[in-house]
C-alpha cells in the first residue's frame, strides 16, 4: 500500500510539474501578436520608441557602440532595410560578409536587448541607388519593376526567400528566440500605385500574401500603404503621423508609426536640413497621446553613403541631423530630449497600455486627453496640449492650473504631476567641432594625370552616344564618349574675337568637357532637374578635331514608378556659329569606354599606386582628371577623423583602398557654401601609419587645402528658465506607485562631459535673458556680473556639474540687476581629456 501511494505520489508530482509548465508555457508564450492597442511580444504589452540604424552606412566596427547609444537614448527597437543590390550584384552571386553582414547586424542588436522590425522591400527607396535594385534586374527580358509583371514577382520573391531563410537559418526571429518582431514588404506603395492600373493592385495583394506565405511568425506591415490587404498592417510615414494618419486597414490593428522624419536627407546644392528637438519631440508625444504605441525615428543614426552607394544627386553624409550624428556622436539636445521623453512616456505605461482614452477639447488650440483605468490599481496618464504656435497658455486640470509654452504638450504621469514638456528643454545640449590633426598635417601630394581619350582609342563604337545607364551598368559613374570632325579653315570664324560654341543636350547627371585634349568645361544638372545643356566657346582648328566627353551618373535614381525606364547622358551634340551655321554631330559615331584608367588599375590601393608614374606636386593647381596620392599617420586621440575638402571641385576619395565616397565642394547651396565639406574616415579603416589617401579630382581644385581633422562635440551647454520642469530622470514608477527620487525638484543646469573627459573651461555663461545657441550664446539686455564666476564654482574640473537656477546663487537680493523679468541660465563650458597624473 505504501509503495502503490508512493507511486500515485510521483504521478501527481509530475502531472503537477506538466501542469505548471503548460501554465508557465500560457503565461509566457513566445512570438508576436496585436490587438488595436499595441504589438504583445512575447505575451506582453510594450510601448516601442525605435530608430532606423542601417548595417551598410557604418563599418562592424561601429556597430556595438551606435547600438549602446541608440539603447541609452531610451530606443528598444532597431529598423533597418534589407540592402538587394549590395547582397546579389551578381544574379545568383550572394554577398553577406564585412559590412553587408546582416547577420551579426541583428545579433548584436539582439545581445544588447533589443529588437528589430526588418523591412526586406526588396524596394527600400532609402536615398540609396536604385532603390535597393540590382542593376542586373534591369536588364531582365521584359521586366516591370513594381508591378505584378511575371519576371519581377518571380526574382522578387526569389530575393525575399533568400532572406527570409538566412533569418530562419539563424534563428533571428522572435518565435525562434531572435529580436525581429515586426517585417515589412515593399514601401510607400500608394505613391506610384495608379500608375500601374490594375497591375498596381493585383502586384501589392500579391506581395502581402507572399511574405506572409514565406513566414508568418511575425507581423507583416506596409508602410504609407491605405488599402493594405488585411494580412499585413498599414503604418504610418511622416513628420506628424499624430495629426496626419488616417488610420490602420482594419479595427483590430495598431497604430504604428515607421519614419518619423529627424531631418532632411540633403543632395549636392541644398541648404542646412534641420528639424528642432522640439518639434520631433511634440510630434512624438502627440502619436503616443492618439493611441500610438510604435514610433521609428528616420534616421537614428544617419551614417555615411561610402563608395556610389548614394542615390541621384544625395550626399555622401547621410541624415547628419539625426540623434546620432555620421560620425556616430550623440546630438543634444534631440538625442537627450527623446531620451527624457520616451522616459516620461514609459512612467505613463501602465495607464497608455491598459487605460481608456478620452479627450476634452477646451478650444481651438487647448486639448487635454487622459488614458485612465479607475479600480485599486488606479492607472492615469495625461496630456496637456497646446497647439499654438506662437502663444503659451495656462490650463486647469483636475483643480490645478498648468502653465503650457507655445506648441507643446505636457506629460502627466500620474494625472497631477508634469514630468516632460515638450517645448522645454531641460537636457543638455552640444556642438560640433572639427579640429585639424597635428599628426596628419603637411600633406605631401602626387599626382597622376588620365590621358584624354580620343574616338581611336575607344573600341565601342555607335552611330550617336550610348545611353549612360546601361553603357555603365552601374560599373562606374564615369564613361568616356568621343568623335571627331574634320573642319575646313573656311568652316571657322573668320572674325578673331568669335568663337563656336560646343552645346550638349544631356539627359543627366553631369559631364566635362574636352576639344583636342584641352579642358572646355564642366556641366551639370541636379536633384530636380537631372538634363541640363552644356554650352561653351571653343578652340577648333582646320583638320581633324577630337570632342570628347566624360559623362558622369551620381546614383541611380531611387524613386517612382518605371525606375527601370531612367536613361541619362549625353543626347544631342552640336557646333553652333560656324561659317555654315549650326552643325549636328549626334550621329557622328561616337567611341565609348566605361570608367577611367585610374579606376580599373586601382590606382587607390597600394599595389595598383604601383602601376603608373607618380610626380610631386608643385606649380599651378592640377588640372581636370587628375589622381592624386598622399600618406598620413592617424590622427592623435580616439575621436572620429573626417576629410575637409572645400576647396576642392567634384570626385572620389579612398583610404587605404576603401572607398568614402563622393564629393561635390563646387556644387554651392543657396548660401553660398558646400552642400557637404567633411568626409567621414571611420577609424576602421585606418593603420596607425602611413594611410595611403587618394583622390581622384574631375575638374580640377587645391589640393594643398585638404585637411585631415578630428571630431568632437566637447562644447557643451544647457538653457534653462526658471519655469523649466525639473527633469523626468528626478522621477520614477513602481507598479502603481509613482514617486520624486530626488528631494530637490527644482530646475538647474545639468553638464555632463563625453567619455570620462572634465570641463577645463566656462567659456560663456549668463543669468538673465541671454540668447542664442550652443557655440553661438550672446548675452541678452541684462544679466547677472556673478554668471561666470558662479558657473566656474560649481563646473570646473568635473565630469558632470549642475548650476541652480536660483536667483539668491547669483545675485544678493538688492543687487539682482533685472528682478522683474524671468530669468533663464545660459552656460557653455569646453570638455577636455584629463591630463593623467
Amino acid at each position: 500500500m505504501a509503495k502503490q501511494n508512493q507511486i500515485l505520489l510521483t504521478l501527481a508530482l509530475l502531472i503537477s510539474l506538466l501542469v505548471s509548465s503548460a501554465i508557465g508555457a500560457a503565461e509566457k508564450p513566445r512570438g508576436v501578436t496585436y490587438d488595436s492597442r499595441s504589438l504583445i511580444v512575447n505575451g506582453n504589452r510594450e510601448l516601442f520608441f525605435s530608430g532606423s540604424i542601417h548595417y551598410p552606412r557604418s563599418p562592424p566596427e561601429m556597430w556595438p557602440d551606435i547600438i549602446r547609444k541608440a539603447k541609452e537614448g531610451g530606443i528598444n527597437l532597431v529598423q533597418t532595410y534589407v540592402f538587394w543590390n549590395i547582397h546579389e550584384p551578381i544574379q545568383g552571386q550572394f554577398n553577406f560578409e564585412g559590412n553587408y553582414d546582416i547577420v551579426k547586424f541583428i545579433k548584436e542588436i539582439g545581445k544588447q536587448g533589443l529588437y528589430v522590425t526588418l523591412r526586406i522591400g526588396p524596394y527600400i527607396e532609402a536615398e540609396w541607388t536604385s532603390g535597393g535594385f540590382p542593376y542586373w534586374l534591369r536588364e531582365v527580358k521584359n521586366i516591370t519593376f513594381r508591378s505584378y509583371n511575371e519576371p519581377f514577382v518571380y526574382h522578387m520573391k526569389k530575393y525575399a526567400e533568400k532572406v527570409i531563410e538566412l533569418m530562419k537559418k539563424e534563428k533571428l526571429f522572435a518565435p525562434q528566440g531572435g529580436p525581429i518582431i515586426l517585417a515589412q514588404i515593399e514601401n510607400e506603395y500608394n505613391n506610384v500605385q495608379l500608375a500601374y492600373k490594375e497591375n498596381g493592385k493585383k502586384y501589392i495583394e500579391w506581395a502581402a500574401n507572399m511574405a506572409v506565405g514565406l513566414y508568418n511568425g511575425v507581423p507583416w506591415i506596409m508602410c504609407k500603404q491605405k488599402d493594405a490587404p488585411p494580412s499585413v498592417i498599414n503604418t504610418c510615414n511622416g513628420r506628424h503621423c499624430g495629426d496626419t494618419f488616417t488610420g490602420t486597414n482594419g479595427p483590430n490593428k495598431p497604430s504604428l508609426w515607421t519614419e518619423n522624419w529627424t531631418a532632411q536627407y540633403r543632395t549636392y546644392g541644398d541648404p542646412p536640413a534641420q528639424r528642432s528637438a522640439e518639434d520631433l519631440a511634440f510630434s512624438v508625444a502627440r502619436f503616443f497621446a492618439k493611441n500610438g504605441t510604435l514610433t521609428n525615428y528616420y534616421m537614428y543614426y544617419g551614417g555615411t553613403n561610402f563608395g556610389r552607394t548614394s542615390s541621384s544627386f544625395v550626399t555622401t553624409r547621410y541624415y547628419d541631423e539625426a540623434p546620432i550624428d555620421e560620425f556616430g556622436l550623440m546630438r543634444d539636445p534631440k538625442w537627450s530630449h527623446l531620451r527624457d521623453l520616451h522616459r516620461a512616456l514609459r512612467l505613463s505605461r501602465r495607464a497608455l497600455l491598459w487605460g481608456t482614452p478620452t479627450v476634452q477639447k477646451i478650444n481651438e488650440n487647448l486639448e487635454i486627453t487622459v488614458y485612465e483605468k479607475p479600480g485599486p490599481d488606479h492607472m492615469c496618464a495625461a496630456f496637456l496640449t497646446n497647439n499654438h504656435t506662437k502663444l503659451p497658455s495656462n490650463i486647469t486640470f483636475r483643480g490645478a492650473e498648468y502653465y503650457l509654452p507655445e506648441k507643446s504638450i505636457s506629460i502627466l504621469a500620474d494625472c497631477k504631476t508634469v514630468v516632460y514638456n515638450t517645448q522645454t528643454v531641460v537636457s543638455q545640449h552640444n556642438s560640433r567641432n572639427f579640429v585639424p590633426s597635428e599628426k596628419a598635417k603637411n600633406l605631401k601630394w602626387e599626382i597622376y594625370q588620365e590621358k584624354i581619350p580620343t574616338i581611336h582609342d575607344l573600341a565601342l563604337k555607335n552611330r550617336d552616344p550610348l545611353e549612360l545607364y546601361s553603357l555603365t551598368k552601374d560599373k562606374s559613374d564615369y564613361a568616356w564618349y568621343s568623335t571627331s570632325i574634320n573642319l575646313d579653315r573656311r568652316d571657322l570664324p573668320m572674325r578673331p574675337d568669335i568663337l563656336p560654341v560646343l552645346q550638349i543636350a544631356s539627359m543627366g547627371h553631369a559631364l566635362v568637357a574636352f576639344v583636342n585634349g584641352q579642358y572646355v568645361g564642366f556641366g551639370h544638372g541636379n536633384n530636380i532637374e537631372k538634363s541640363f545643356v552644356f554650352r561653351q566657346p571653343v578652340i577648333l582648328k582646320p583638320g581633324i578635331n577630337h570632342i570628347t566627353l566624360l559623362a558622369e551618373t551620381i546614383g541611380y535614381p531611387n524613386s517612382g514608378a518605371y525606375m527601370e525606364k531612367r536613361f541619362a547622358g549625353p543626347r544631342g551634340v552640336t557646333l553652333q556659329g560656324l561659317m555654315a551655321g549650326t552643325l549636328d554631330i549626334t550621329l557622328n559615331v561616337w567611341g565609348h569606354e566605361v570608367g577611367v584608367y585610374g579606376e580599373k588599375e586601382q590606382l587607390f590601393t597600394e599595389e595598383g599606386a604601383k602601376k603608373v608614374k607618380w610626380t610631386s606636386l608643385a606649380g599651378p593647381p592640377p588640372g581636370p582628371v587628375t589622381w592624386l596620392k598622399t600618406y598620413f599617420d592617424a590622427p592623435e586621440g580616439t575621436d572620429p577623423v573626417a576629410l575637409r575638402m572645400n576647396k576642392m571641385q567634384k570626385g572620389m576619395m579612398w583610404v587605404n583602398g576603401k572607398s568614402l565616397g563622393r564629393y561635390w565642394a563646387s556644387f554651392l547651396s543657396p548660401l553660398g557654401q558646400p552642400t557637404q565639406s567633411e568626409y567621414h574616415i571611420p577609424r576602421a579603416f585606418l593603420k596607425p601609419k602611413n594611410n595611403l589617401l587618394v583622390v581622384f579630382e574631375e575638374t580640377g581644385g587645391h589640393p594643398e587645402t585638404i585637411q585631415i581633422v578630428t571630431v568632437n562635440r566637447d562644447t557643451i551647454c544647457s538653457m534653462i528658465t526658471e519655469y523649466h520642469p525639473p527633469n523626468v530622470k528626478y522621477w520614477e514608477r513602481s507598479g502603481s506607485k509613482f514617486r520624486a527620487v530626488v528631494e530637490d525638484l527644482k530646475a538647474g543646469a545639468h553638464l555632463t562631459c563625453p567619455d570620462d573627459n572634465v570641463i577645463e573651461k566656462v567659456e560663456f555663461a549668463s543669468y538673465g535673458d541671454p540668447d542664442g545657441a550652443c557655440g553661438n550664446f550672446y548675452i541678452g539686455n541684462c544679466t547677472s556680473p556673478n554668471s561666470i564666476k558662479v558657473a566656474e564654482k560649481y563646473c570646473l574640473g568635473k565630469h558632470t556639474c549642475s548650476v541652480p537656477v536660483e536667483r539668491e546663487v547669483f545675485d544678493e537680493p538688492n543687487k539682482d540687476p533685472c528682478p522683474n523679468i524671468f530669468k533663464t541660465l545660459a552656460v557653455q563650458v569646453k570638455c577636455v581629456v584629463p591630463k593623467k597624473r
